[in-house]
């Protein structure tokens, strides 16, 4: 039976009720709601053969980024496709479903090229455009994001009903490309239509972040205090943030709090969770901040993720807190895994080769105090590092790793050249920045008089 969803356009289905679950489930998916899985459960107890349910589930499996639910992503892929050759499917439950294979296959960017084309084809599906969305975050695409969003955002308006979570991910899409301003405007005028819209709030805070107004940063989020509650564990996320604006504020005590009471309140072993935890005690650290236990935790769990290999990103959040929680064996597995992965073939492969063997002996080579090793090392990654996800923000942990190597490896203009280059990105300086530059310009100017002739004693 062909029924409407409430974007106008066709699916199959056996009931409305299906369909309304449906609505509920995307409506839930944009609004980064716990309640997503419910109403998607609900749905495929109303029809158990509703192909775009189970599609759109094997996706969010893979997004999840954990080795185990690929079994389940196989699952769906196995389910969606018997119900389209039993009853048939519309052109975009058919995207859907290749795009979920194509995934599997070992190719996330093809998956996110056959939802544009279904996108462009069915340009006010606001699902199609947030899975584009998702996927290509995760592959590093900000470009990709972008062009995506741009090429359909003209068929949007108010009447639409996921009008503000559309407008929040252009937000985002504009911060990651560098267009600060223009993303402000946008995520501000999303949180109108949808103020649950937490991945619009979120975007805005990245502004604040990246241009360097970590006050008005803390302002917005905490003057804002329910729009993240509804949220699945990308609230931790969002505290997350709240955190590293404290910490450029020198308030280590707050940073503390935050971290024990909202962002590892619930030890979960998610890999954004984990990456949340990581990042934020790593960055800690390299202000001299004596974290006391709490890389236990996150080590023993990234102990038993050592051998995912579902996400290179993640993999370097792991191998971080098996390096700093003492888990060597645990380290030594999860390298050898991403050699391994390396040598396959697929978008991870690549990626692991380029970004992440090179980033993971960085790191290993930092954690052992050999600088000038670790600082070769990270540097050869870096111009790659966008291709293992994550945002500006996510990432800068390993760009702060970079320059604190190259200044202890007594590499001060190295340094500063990737402080320039990172001021630049970000368009604002930051404390972190201002101090390193600080560094660096010191030991350049001891560098200089070392180098004096007139200084150096002659022989009697």
């Amino acid at each position: 039976m062909r029924l409407l969803d409430q974007f106008g356009y066709e699916l199959t289905a056996e009931n409305m009720e299906c369909i309304s679950s449906w609505n509920a489930t995307v409506g839930a998916f944009l609004a980064h709601g716990k309640e997503t899985p419910v109403h998607l459960d609900q749905a495929l107890q109303h029809d158990p053969q509703f192909a775009l349910g189970h599609a759109a589930r094997g996706l969010f499996c893979l997004l999840l980024g954990r080795k185990e639910l690929v079994t389940t992503a196989k699952d769906c892929l196995t389910i969606a496709k018997t119900s389209l050759k039993e009853r048939g499917g519309v052109d975009r439950e058919q995207a859907v479903v290749r795009s979920l294979s194509a995934w599997l296959n070992g190719w996330p960017s093809e998956s996110a090229e056959i939802l544009d084309t279904a996108l462009r084809q069915h340009p006010r599906d606001a699902l199609l455009l947030k899975l584009v969305h998702a996927i290509r975050f995760v592959m590093g695409d900000a470009a990709g994001m972008r062009h995506s969003i741009e090429t359909v955002f003209p068929e949007y308006d108010p009447t639409h009903p996921s009008f503000g979570y559309v407008l929040g991910c252009r937000s985002f899409a504009l911060e990651e490309t560098g267009d600060y301003r223009m993303a402000e405007t946008v995520g501000r005028e999303g949180l109108e239509y949808a103020p649950d819209d937490a991945w619009g709030l979120h975007s805005v805070a990245h502004v604040h972040d990246m241009t360097g107004r970590m006050e008005e940063g803390i302002k917005w989020l905490e003057n804002q205090p329910d729009g993240w509650a509804h949220c699945n564990n990308f609230g931790y996320h969002v505290w997350w943030h709240l955190a590293l604006m404290y910490l450029d504020r020198g308030d280590i005590s707050r940073v503390l709090s935050l971290y024990d009471e909202e962002i590892r309140r619930d030890h979960t072993d998610d890999y954004r969770d984990i990456s949340n935890g990581v990042s934020l005690l790593m960055r800690l650290e390299l202000e001299g901040v004596n974290v006391g236990h709490r890389w236990e935790e996150l080590a023993q769990l990234s102990d038993k993720r050592a051998e995912d290999s579902c996400n290179v990103f993640a993999d370097l959040h792991y191998l971080l807190a098996l390096l700093n929680g003492g888990k060597r064996l645990g380290a030594e597995r999860l390298m050898k895994s991403l050699h391994t992965t390396s040598a396959a073939d697929g978008d991870l492969a690549r990626i692991a080769k380029d970004a992440g063997q090179p980033a993971a002996l960085g790191l290993e080579q930092f954690r052992l105090g050999n600088y000038g090793s670790a600082f070769m090392h990270l540097n050869t990654a870096r111009f790659n590092m966008p291709r293992i996800g994550g945002s500006h923000a996510q990432r800068d942990v390993f760009e702060r790793m970079t320059i604190d190597a190259g200044i202890r490896a007594g590499l001060a203009a190295d340094a500063q050249k990737l402080l320039n280059e990172r001021m630049k990105l970000r368009g604002a300086l930051d404390r972190y920045a201002e101090q390193r530059f600080e560094m660096c310009e010191k030991m350049l100017r001891a560098e200089e008089i070392m180098g004096d002739e007139k200084l150096r004693a002659t022989p009697a």
